[in-house]
């Protein structure tokens, strides 16, 4: 019993698996007090940039509204009215929806969450059950986000009364100026008080933030069994790959089992891709490719190659040229002539190479030639 709750005990990190599967399903690193930070760092920086713009705008519209002449009321066209002034007092608007969009738009790009993920907002039926909401409301994410919203009305209330006390001088002193000095008093505060609140709204977020991380790494920690378990769907059950072996020599059976046993060289990307080339001098014109596989059939070209003493070398950059070239039964490519023949020099004199010390010696692939291992050109 004692053995089994060890097992199961959550002590493992979460694996890359296990951290896109749950992003998937819509549990990904998230922080409201970030995007509300970053809205209001916007709003205030609009505020600052953009808030005389919106100010003066107003302030013709209302003009232009009170204001009416002989030539309003016999050209009355109402409609080319609105779409003058409505359109000046919607830009500095549209900027500053711009730039909350933009701001709720980076926040989950910053913690790397963002994207679309149609699981999260499927049904679950579990959100609705009456107890899950209560665990939730007392438990200890519950508490959590209760000292959370404390700690953010005392840091916010903090600022708050230090900005009312500091600037109350020159809210008394509005009524004695005129109506735009007042305007820019005011626009000049609110924008100060903006930026207060937005620092206070970050400094929360520098908190929250690692304190999210820590509570979903902690809530997808994983038990030894089952890390174990990911890998063994992973990589493949013991079984399987016997199977997939099993396969791999039948498809090598044969013709295929006879041209690696006549091969003159086996080149490999050390496991992924086999490449059994033969060259007889005075027979073959150029090195020919008597078989090619990747995977479980290149692992089985390595084995037939050891069983009929067939040298094999490991040269991931021309393995992978030829296996993406070339064809089993035909040439190697004209271009790579000289990076093979390089390794044949060598295998020719393999035995007063290996007597002397040498090492297998150094090929150039043309770039031409050169794919990583899914097949691309790098």
């Amino acid at each position: 019993m004692a053995g089994t709750t060890e097992r199961d005990q959550k002590t493992e990190q979460p694996t890359a698996k296990k951290l896109a599967d749950s992003a998937r399903e819509g549990d990904v690193l998230m922080s409201r007090e970030l995007a509300t930070a970053l809205m209001m760092l916007a709003g205030a920086g609009w505020l600052f940039a953009a808030g005389g713009w919106l100010v003066q705008s107003a302030g013709e519209l209302l003009k232009r509204g009170l204001t009416l002449d002989a030539d309003d009321v016999a050209h009355f066209a109402p409609a080319e009215a609105v779409m003058r002034n409505g359109v000046e007092i919607l830009l500095p608007l549209a900027a500053l929806f711009g730039l909350a969009l933009l701001a709720s738009v980076a926040a989950p790009a910053m913690l790397g969450s963002l994207g679309w993920r149609g699981k999260a907002i499927a049904f679950k039926g579990n959100r609705m059950s009456p107890l899950a909401g209560v665990k939730r409301m007392f438990g200890a994410q519950g508490l959590i986000e209760l000292f959370k919203s404390l700690a953010k009305v005392l840091l916010l209330g903090t600022i708050g009364y230090w900005l009312v006390t500091r600037s109350l001088p020159a809210i008394m002193s509005m009524a004695q100026a005129d109506l735009q000095g007042a305007i820019g008093l005011a626009g000049k505060a609110i924008g100060h008080a903006m930026l207060a609140m937005a620092g206070g709204l970050v400094i929360i977020a520098l908190i929250d933030v690692p304190a999210q991380w820590y509570q979903r790494n902690r809530r997808l920690m994983m038990s030894k069994q089952e890390v174990k378990e990911e890998a063994r769907q992973s990589d493949g059950a013991p079984e399987l790959k016997q199977a997939q072996r099993q396969r791999a020599r039948e498809i090598l059976s044969g013709s295929a089992r006879k041209a690696v046993s006549d091969a003159t060289v086996v080149l490999t990307n050390p496991t992924h891709f086999s490449v059994a080339l033969r060259y007889r001098p005075g027979q073959d014109a150029a090195p020919v490719v008597v078989a090619r596989g990747r995977g479980e059939v290149a692992l089985s070209i390595r084995e037939l190659a050891r069983g009929a003493q067939v040298p094999i070398l490991e040269y991931p950059q021309l393995a992978r040229a030829i296996y993406f070239t070339a064809r089993a039964g035909r040439t190697i490519p004209e271009e790579l002539f000289v990076a093979v023949a390089t390794v044949l020099a060598f295998v020719f004199q393999l035995e007063r190479m290996v007597a002397e010390g040498q090492s297998q010696p150094s090929v150039d692939v043309p770039p031409s030639h050169r794919f990583d291992p899914e097949g691309r050109k790098v």
